[in-house]
């Protein structure tokens, strides 16, 4: 009797050959870690973001209020308190987190009050000029205030001592 041996197949052989739902998900995960790690660093961390996060917040503000000049044709002031981490324009109030540093350069006529300062926008768009620097460590944002067109703009700087 010629019996044919029949091959014999191995528990492995029946499987599909792939990965599985949870190895990609894995994969996904370290993925979005060492991304969100890169960008941190590549940034200056989640301190340099609050920096630059309220250096924008300022310009936006200083944009409104010369907005808001021209809109309706009458002076609107923004007036920033540097010992208390606090700014003022128009109708809104806004702080700056007390890790920052803030200083301000602007005409000393314009003061509120010691230790304030202001910048007054004009109908026409033109401002007195000034500029606010938010710092931490050696990491610095200005914004400064053209005076003759009341352009603000956003840059890095280099932290004042």
């Amino acid at each position: 009797m010629n019996r044919r041996a029949r091959p014999t197949a191995s528990p492995a052989a029946g499987r599909a050959r792939g990965v599985s739902l949870i190895e990609i998900i894995i994969v996904i995960v370290l993925i979005a870690v060492m991304s969100l790690l890169a960008a941190a660093a590549m940034s200056g961390g989640f301190k340099g973001m609050q920096l630059r996060s309220a250096a924008k917040e300022v310009a936006s503000q200083l944009r409104y209020a010369r907005t808001r000049a021209i809109t309706t044709g009458q002076t609107q002031r923004f007036v920033i308190d540097p010992a208390a981490h606090a700014w003022h324009a128009a109708d809104r109030n806004g702080d700056i987190p007390d890790t920052l540093r803030v200083s301000f350069t602007g005409a000393r006529e314009l003061q509120p009050s010691p230790g304030q300062g202001a910048i007054l926008f004009f109908a026409d768009g033109a401002s007195t000029g000034g500029r606010v620097q938010l710092s931490r460590e050696r990491a610095a944002w200005n914004v400064e205030v053209a005076w003759l067109t009341g352009e603000v703009k956003l840059a890095r700087g280099e932290a004042s001592r």
